[in-house]
């Protein structure tokens, strides 16, 4: 069974590794012309049953080793005092199995994992493809035509084997009333392991340390009540927005955008949910963002990615193969956690960028008591009322496949 994968970076090399464990030969192609590793890209957060995933793949000990080494978070404040809290009490409730690293570096030793029994082949796009019933006919992008047994979306929220397969975009797009961009600039707060974050109403702005004690990574979130026009591919329109957004704002902000031009990592895209009755037709499936997920910046996205791989795996080895059974059985183990995902987006967004001036007093307040108070109490406030944790709460795994020559 020869199975093709849009997407090199989090779920597709997942379903990969566990597709080659079964026997399968495995071909990924992925758009950008190399991988993006390294500690690019903005923190994301590994938690519950997709910790176990990556320690069923022998990889948790590397997991581990690249985790972010955030100490403390320090809140600047027009006019008043910073407050800091360290980051072991602000993630308190998030789960009791927890490693953030950033997506790069998860991409990385990934990558690392599969490459030598996976082929990979960098700057290719599917451009066309139809299932026939017998196998799927793929044409890429250089013309070449190559037909497949499975075709798996794992190519993110604008994913083209989506609209190949689903339609278009804007028919199952929900947005969620919100921007994300991340980029590396030059170590200018001399950052140590603190985070420095400035909020206003409607903005929030964070500043991570990253391995590399000259470098850190900016990400920065703007409320939208509408959605704005730009082209998703166009890096310069991007950044000629988020200027636009960000103008009035003070703190260190101006001094970040000047580095703006120079990031090659730089990252905007709209905070949007992907919403579709189903994930798979025919012998075309989707997993991660391109088919589900509760939204960048909101918490468990990567998650979700990861136990979507694994789950589509385990499905394909208990059916032999057969999509017509295990796509369903897929269906059915993701239903629950991806109705909870849509919850969590609309929910964490109404906390994470603040509405209005009150709401910016009591982020500061919570921030500054959150350290007195008793651990449970802590937890429960920084849980997020469940959030990205409780998504994933009903996941049970498959036994892992067995390994096939």
């Amino acid at each position: 069974m020869h199975v093709l994968i849009s997407g090199a970076s989090v779920a597709g090399p997942v379903l990969a590794y566990w597709l080659r464990r079964s026997g399968y030969r495995v071909t990924v192609v992925e758009r950008t012309a190399s991988l993006r590793t390294g500690d690019g890209g903005q923190p994301v957060d590994v938690l519950g049953p997709a910790v176990e995933v990556i320690e069923r793949m022998g990889l948790l000990d590397a997991v581990e080793r690249e985790r972010t080494q955030t100490d403390e978070m320090t809140l600047h404040r027009p006019g008043k005092r910073p407050v800091t809290i360290r980051a072991a009490q602000l993630l308190a409730g998030i789960s009791d199995r927890h490693v953030e690293i950033m997506r790069g570096d998860l991409a990385a030793i990934l990558h690392e994992a599969t490459r030598e029994e996976v082929e990979y082949r960098f700057g290719t796009t599917i451009a066309a493809m139809t299932d026939t019933g017998p196998a799927v006919d793929v044409t890429f992008d250089d013309g070449t035509r190559e037909s497949y047994d499975l075709v798996v979306g794992a190519d993110g929220l604008h994913s083209g084997v989506r609209r190949l397969a689903f339609g278009d975009e804007s028919r199952y797009r929900h947005f969620l009333g919100g921007y994300l961009a991340v980029f590396t600039v030059p170590d200018l707060l001399g950052l140590g392991g603190v985070v420095h974050a400035h909020n206003a109403v409607d903005r929030a702005v964070a500043v991570y340390p990253t391995r590399h004690p000259d470098r850190a990574r900016v990400v920065i979130m703007i409320r939208s009540e509408r959605e704005l026009a730009y082209d998703h591919r166009d890096g310069g329109e991007q950044r000629r927005l988020l200027r636009s957004l960000t103008a009035d704002l003070g703190w260190e902000v101006p001094r970040l955008l000047e580095h703006l031009d120079a990031a090659e990592d730089f990252y905007f895209d709209s905070i949007s949910q992907i919403r579709l009755d189903s994930w798979s037709r025919g012998r075309i499936a989707l997993v991660g963002d391109a088919g589900y997920g509760p939204g960048p910046a909101v918490g468990g996205g990567t998650s979700i990615a990861l136990v979507g791989g694994y789950v589509l795996a385990a499905e394909l080895a208990a059916a032999g193969g057969d999509h017509r059974v295990a796509l369903p059985a897929y269906q059915r183990a993701m239903a629950d956690p991806v109705a909870h995902s849509r919850r969590i987006g609309p929910a964490v967004m109404a906390t994470l960028i603040p509405r209005s001036t009150t709401q910016l007093w009591a982020m500061a307040q919570a921030i500054r008591l959150l350290p007195r108070l008793p651990r449970p109490i802590q937890r429960r406030l920084t849980s997020f009322g469940g959030g990205p944790a409780a998504m994933l709460e009903g996941v049970r795994l498959r036994k892992a496949p067995a390994i096939t020559a």
